[in-house]
């Protein structure tokens, strides 16, 4: 509770120096309202949207760790002057900002190790659509936080795409009239498809809005009520005052008009100048996109369905398929799904829909299939959910990943399948709906991949002294019995300890009393991360029935997900029965254990327990690479992946361990060739990112 008071009084503190020192940049302001991401947020209520705002009483706030980082998209590639940092008690002492052209591959064109907190203006000098604040050493025991994070300078004018982003959200309306009190311009801008605008009984009328600074506006949607123009322009202007007109229609039909048009000016307005009906105009929502040299707006790229209420003609819960449910199918989580009943809903037909909250214009559908898929169905919208029309058809659905261009209005959307591809009913991993309009939340956002080249970021050289134990800041025990039919079991310690000479020793026995031990060491809690090179250089254990490994399982195991859902990356296994080869294999739910996604890596006649070997991945966000000794031998693309095997279930974090099994399903029990005991020994670990 006092740390709490504190809190808030220096928090309080901070916005008051920081209101009373506005800051001042050179050039326009490029950033407000704009997409932002981080590597992580402290809570809901501190989100990275939060430091774009230009709300001086909001801010965005991180996990309390180092390195953290917020990017905002700019939409387009522009020239960079300066930027200011806002921040609240908790700044960096270290950070750097960085620019790009892809939100990938990032230059530095600031760098410091003396930040001191409070508003800094930074006077900078570069090119990039994405600019992101790096925090590399903390001030406080807390995380970072800003208040805002603008970025200054000029505005490009090449093609890049028109922004997903909604640049009119809750920026300053103003309009020729209200019809009253309860539909102020406000309400258009607001992004809350159950307010609107409306006006006097009149011709004309028009609705305004400031978005800050001059943008390339590539397009306009229009969510009308009832009350709406027949004949209206959509206008620009640098000053509020000139205006210049980018559209006219005299054919205006109502309902969601998604216009594409190109102009620049930080004005923009809808001027109505014949109703349609015998009342004024009204809105619900007038949304602006900006960014490059026109094209789409947004491309039809926005998410709708995150997290939006779903129903479904059946759903499963049973063991086979435990909650999954139609909301299953929204949650972006890649390993859960839908599935109809398995009691009444192998039947045909089948739907699932979704509520987007709003009438939505929509462009794309996406639908990740588990095997149960459809080999005929339509995708259909709906104004209401009950009436509906098809926009997409086939009777030849493959299933695995399906990605539909489509053209239709509505609220709802549904998959409505009417030929089963066998005599189970449908499931679906994912069911994304892409377009504009709706009321879209933004799902989670990817963590950063790794640097390019990536740098060295967590390592265990194993230089301690001989027979003691890996470090216990880096390294867990992991004791127990083994899984997959394996009979050793892992002792507390016993079976792990450094030997002087720089190696881990993991030790398989057999005991006085018959039993096998052995040891299984991990980094969860001490090390858990997302994406990077992993590599480690060891010398396996070589005889029959041994089954040592380098491998990766997904940290939120830990906190319940069962497996395979929380996905496994196994860098390197080995079986004594096969001398010359190591496999490489990803576990997922639709592809696992012996249907895992994998290959062998041999050197024929060549025996890996003799000598050591490097043993390493390179993961990002679109792809794994495996490799041996610096020989690139198993490549898996995302996209590929998607296509021919199930979900990549892989953007979350992952944790190390190190094992050395006795027995199992794969390498078979030992026999009367096996030699016990048994040594694999490790050189290093190591991680960069």
């Amino acid at each position: 509770m006092v740390l709490a008071f504190v809190a808030v009084l220096l928090a309080t503190f901070a916005l008051a120096v920081h209101q009373a020192a506005p800051a001042r940049a050179e050039g326009t302001l490029l950033s407000q309202g704009r997409a932002a991401t981080a590597s992580s947020t402290e809570n809901a209520g501190t989100p990275a949207s939060a430091a774009v705002d230009g709300n001086a009483g909001t801010r965005w706030s991180s996990a309390a760790a180092d390195p953290q980082w917020l990017q905002v998209d700019l939409g387009a590639t522009d020239t960079l002057t300066s930027v200011v940092l806002t921040w609240e008690a908790a700044y960096a002492k270290a950070y750097r900002i960085q620019t790009s052209t892809d939100g990938t591959t990032w230059t530095d064109v600031y760098t410091t190790t003396t930040g001191r907190g409070g508003t800094e203006t930074l006077a900078v000098n570069g090119t990039g659509r994405y600019v992101r604040v790096l925090g590399t050493q903390r001030a406080t025991q807390y995380g970072y936080s800003l208040w805002e994070f603008q970025v200054y300078g000029t505005a490009g004018t090449g093609t890049g795409a028109c922004s997903t982003t909604d640049a009119a959200l809750n920026k300053t309306a103003t309009a020729s009239s209200t019809e009253n009190a309860g539909t102020p311009a406000s309400a258009a801008v607001d992004g809350n498809a159950g307010t609107r605008w409306s006006s006097a009984a009149a011709d004309p009328q028009w609705l305004q809005v400031d978005l800050g600074s001059a943008q390339n506006v590539c397009g306009v949607q229009l969510s009308w009520e009832t009350a709406y123009a027949k004949a209206y322009q959509i206008q620009v202007s640098a000053d509020g005052a000139t205006w210049s007109t980018v559209h006219s229609t005299a054919d205006g039909r109502g309902a969601t008009e998604l216009l594409t048009l190109s102009g620049t000016g930080r004005y923009v307005r809808v001027l109505g100048t014949q109703r349609a009906t015998q009342y004024g105009y009204s809105l619900w929502e007038f949304q602006v996109f900006t960014g490059g040299g026109g094209g789409t707006p947004g491309g039809g790229k926005t998410l709708l369905s995150y997290g939006k209420p779903a129903t479904a003609s059946t759903f499963q819960d049973s063991g086979n398929c435990p909650g999954c449910t139609p909301a299953r199918a929204f949650d972006e989580d890649p390993a859960t799904r839908w599935a109809t009943s398995d009691v009444n809903g192998w039947v045909d037909p089948g739907w699932i829909a979704v509520d987007l909250g709003a009438t939505a214009h929509v462009t794309q559908v996406v639908l990740q299939w588990d095997p149960a898929y459809a080999t005929a169905y339509q995708i259909q919208v709906s104004p209401d959910g009950s009436t509906w029309t098809s926009i997409y058809s086939t009777t030849t659905g493959k299933g695995f990943k399906e990605t539909l261009a489509v053209d239709g209005t509505g609220r709802y959307v549904r998959m409505y399948g009417t030929a089963r591809s066998n005599g189970y009913g449908y499931s679906l991993w994912t069911f994304d709906v892409y377009g504009t309009g709706g009321s879209p939340t933004a799902p989670p956002a990817l963590p950063p991949n790794p640097a390019d080249p990536p740098r060295l970021v967590w390592s265990d050289e194993f230089n301690g002294a001989a027979n003691t134990k890996p470090d216990p800041a880096k390294w867990s025990q992991d004791p127990g019995y083994g899984q997959n039919g394996e009979l050793e079991l892992y002792t507390d310690g016993d079976n792990t300890n450094l030997d002087g000479n720089g190696n881990l020793v993991i030790e398989a026995r057999k005991e006085a009393n018959g039993q096998y031990t052995s040891g299984r060491i991990n980094t969860h809690g001490h090390l858990d991360f997302t994406y990077g090179h992993v590599e480690a250089r060891i010398k396996v254990s070589g005889t029959q029935g041994l089954w040592p490994a380098f491998w990766m399982l997904g940290s939120n195991f830990k906190s319940g997900t069962p497996w395979p859902n929380c996905g496994e990356i196994d860098i390197m296994e080995h079986v004594g029965k096969v001398a010359d080869s190591v496999y490489s294999t990803l576990h997922a739910p639709a592809y696992n254990g012996g249907g895992g996604y994998g290959s062998p890596y041999t050197l024929a006649g060549s025996d890996f327990a003799s000598d050591f070997h490097t043993y390493a991945v390179d993961w990002n966000s679109t792809r794994m690479t495996f490799a041996v000794d610096g020989h690139a031998f198993f490549t898996v693309d995302r996209s590929t992946l998607e296509q021919t095997r199930g979900p990549w279930v892989y953007d979350h974090p992952f944790y190390l361990i190190l094992n050395n099994a006795v027995g199992g399903d794969w390498p078979g029990n030992p026999d009367a060739t096996t030699v016990l005991p048994q040594k694999m020994i490790v050189d290093y670990v190591r991680v960069s990112q």
